[in-house]
């Protein structure tokens, strides 16, 4: 692989660090200006002024040049949190909303999460792959190139390992790398809602261990919510997923204080995301575990909900937070990380600088991915993204656009805007 050096660049604007950022440190961004990057095998080899990159590696006459055109790069973005193996659609359930339905009530007449579970179920392996790439490849325009991917619309074993199946196809040759999570417990199928204990056992003592088996998953997920699945139930699939070798991360207090903060801090898990209705106790657990609050701003935007995840409350508890799409097609249909950070910033109260670490290196870290991707710095993975804009700002102030110029993934232009 040619060298690529990336010039001509406004700014370079980053996190640094291979660990969460929290608190005050959750908005240092390090805003290079004039600087240059050099990409070798696949990696970050330099980040500085032009002067000292010919210094130390002379003019690369073979390298391979993206030229900045006075734009600013910043990490690939790092979405954790998206449930991208699903069939169907859902706009009339949307319809629905926008004449005064909640989604609670579209839930409980059999729409919601059980209205994709039956198109998911019928559509075959190959129809998936097909879906989940197209939703990979408009996340790569919109800049992200890593992202995790959740099963949760199958709710059997056949069915949660075929989306599983799905998610390791779709991103064998793509730039867009996927991190796959197993969400059996995303909700009660009919055909367990007299003995919704034999669902919680069938996950546990047959799906888990199977996708374990097959090596499909690298995290275990759980919707612990008021009308899902309990704590209680929720620790029990958890604790199922760490002996097969699946760390815990979890949907927590979204509609109503459910305990779930508190569960992920007991467990340790990587994350715990939504928390819209965390409660304080809620909120001073998250701060003494190091779990990650993956807040998902487009979720409560897209079921035009007032109420948004305390994210101030949460950054000042010394929580640290990381962004995501929620990319699913019932309660956040969108692949826009971009749309996310805008979000944040106007709904959730981040800083720009707040929100691009919590797109990129506090989303890689809630991944455990913090030493290889989500920053701009020497020694990490060369996941870039080129702006068309003169400087970090702009990433919010000049909204409603798509941004991105450029992708680069593992050193490599894997996207250009036309």
């Amino acid at each position: 692989m040619p060298d690529l050096l990336i010039h001509d660049l406004a700014e370079v604007a980053t996190p640094e660090g291979t660990s969460p950022r929290r608190g005050a440190d959750q908005r240092r961004v390090s805003r290079l200006r004039g600087a240059e990057v050099l990409c070798r095998d696949g990696r970050i080899a330099f980040v500085g002024e032009p002067g000292e990159r010919r210094r130390l590696f002379g003019e690369l006459p073979e390298a391979e040049r993206l030229d900045g055109r006075g734009g600013t790069l910043i990490p690939g973005f790092v979405d954790p949190h998206t449930h991208l193996p699903w069939a169907g659609t859902r706009e009339e359930e949307f319809a629905a909303r926008l004449a005064g339905r909640t989604y609670q009530e579209i839930a409980a007449a059999g729409g919601g999460i059980l209205s994709t579970v039956a198109s998911t179920r019928r559509a075959s392996e190959d129809e998936l792959v097909a879906n989940v790439r197209r939703r990979m490849d408009l996340m790569l325009a919109w800049g992200t190139t890593t992202a995790e991917a959740k099963s949760g619309y199958g709710l059997n074993r056949d069915d949660e390992l075929k989306q599983l199946r799905a998610i390791r196809r779709a991103t064998a040759d793509h730039p867009v790398d996927l991190v796959p999570t197993l969400l059996a417990a995303h909700e009660v199928p009919p055909e367990f809602r007299q003995d919704r204990g034999r669902f919680v056992d069938l996950i546990c003592d047959e799906i888990v261990p199977a996708t374990a088996e097959a090596g499909l998953a690298r995290f275990c997920d759980v919707f612990c919510e008021t009308g899902v699945f309990s704590a209680a139930e929720s620790r029990r699939v958890l604790a199922a997923g760490v002996r097969h070798g699946l760390s815990p991360r979890l949907h927590a207090d979204e509609f109503a204080d459910s305990g779930g903060a508190e569960l992920a801090a007991e467990l340790g898990a990587l994350s715990a995301d939504h928390l819209m209705a965390v409660s304080p106790a809620g909120i001073e657990a998250l701060a003494g575990s190091g779990v990650t609050a993956v807040l998902l701003p487009g979720t409560s935007f897209f079921l035009m909900k007032h109420r948004y995840a305390p994210a101030r409350r949460l950054i000042e508890a010394g929580v640290p937070v990381a962004l995501a799409t929620d990319c699913n097609p019932g309660s956040s249909h969108t692949e826009s990380m971009p749309m996310v950070v805008v979000l944040a910033v106007f709904e959730l109260g981040l800083t720009i600088e707040e929100s691009l670490t919590a797109a990129t290196l506090n989303s890689a870290c809630s991944l455990g991915q913090g030493g290889e991707i989500g920053s701009v710095e020497a020694g990490k993975r060369a996941d870039l993204v080129l702006l068309d804009a003169p400087n970090l700002l702009h990433l919010v102030y000049h909204y409603g656009i798509n941004p991105v110029a450029a992708v680069v993934k593992a050193g490599r232009v894997v996207r250009r805007a036309v």
